[in-house]
């Protein structure tokens, strides 16, 4: 199978129960929102979307609202403007989004080789003419959301998401929103990201539930 950024992986089944559903479709909207700007439709969904379910005052809803708040500001042309300043450049960009830059200080290191290694037992590879490789964010986030919702049970399961999680996601990711929080010209980005750092702190807290 050739795993496209974003959302190449199969439609959700309606097997899926309410609570892998939710965590699935935050997995691809936030691989959505860290592969290219929102364009006008999303604009207008997420504008008036409601919180994710948690309790009141919760971490993830409170970055819910923050990322709602600034999209309901932005414009289309605004959101291109600032995704271009952070991660787009003829030479270097302000912002790298890929694992093997957090994980190595370099593109393209080992741990991308790594990453690859994991993905070829799930019979995932990048599509032909993807620019990105598969360690950049939205991909990571893509896989899981796959290994949630895929209908394939000899990858789709519980202990395949742990595993890829834990060395793919829980390695480097905090540093990429650490990265954009940090970085003046941030704004919706910075709300993605801390979405993004409640949303994995989340995932990890479970997995380690898991563990003991």
């Amino acid at each position: 199978m050739s795993t496209d950024l974003p959302h190449s992986a199969p439609a959700l089944p309606a097997t899926v129960d309410d609570d892998e559903l939710a965590r699935a479709e935050l997995y691809g909207l936030l691989a959505r929102l860290w592969h290219t700007p929102p364009d006008a439709a999303l604009l207008g969904q997420l504008g008036g979307a409601a919180a994710p379910a948690a309790e009141p005052g919760a971490q993830l809803v409170d970055a819910w609202q923050a990322l709602v708040q600034v999209l309901r500001n932005t414009t289309v042309e605004a959101a291109a403007a600032e995704y271009a300043a952070l991660f787009v450049a003829i030479g270097k960009p302000e912002i790298f989004a890929n694992g093997s830059y957090y994980l190595s200080g370099y593109l393209n290191e080992k741990p991308l080789a790594r990453l690859r290694a994991d993905l070829a037992p799930l019979g995932l590879t990048r599509a032909v003419g993807a620019l990105e490789t598969e360690d950049h964010v939205a991909y990571v986030f893509e896989v899981m959301r796959y290994l949630i919702a895929g209908d394939d049970p000899a990858v789709c399961s519980l202990a395949q998401q742990e595993r890829f999680f834990r060395a793919h996601v829980q390695t480097w990711v905090h540093a990429l929103c650490d990265a954009v929080v940090a970085h003046p010209r941030a704004d919706i980005w910075r709300a993605v990201s801390e979405l993004t750092r409640a949303f994995v702190q989340i995932e990890t807290q479970a997995f380690d539930m898991l563990e003991s």
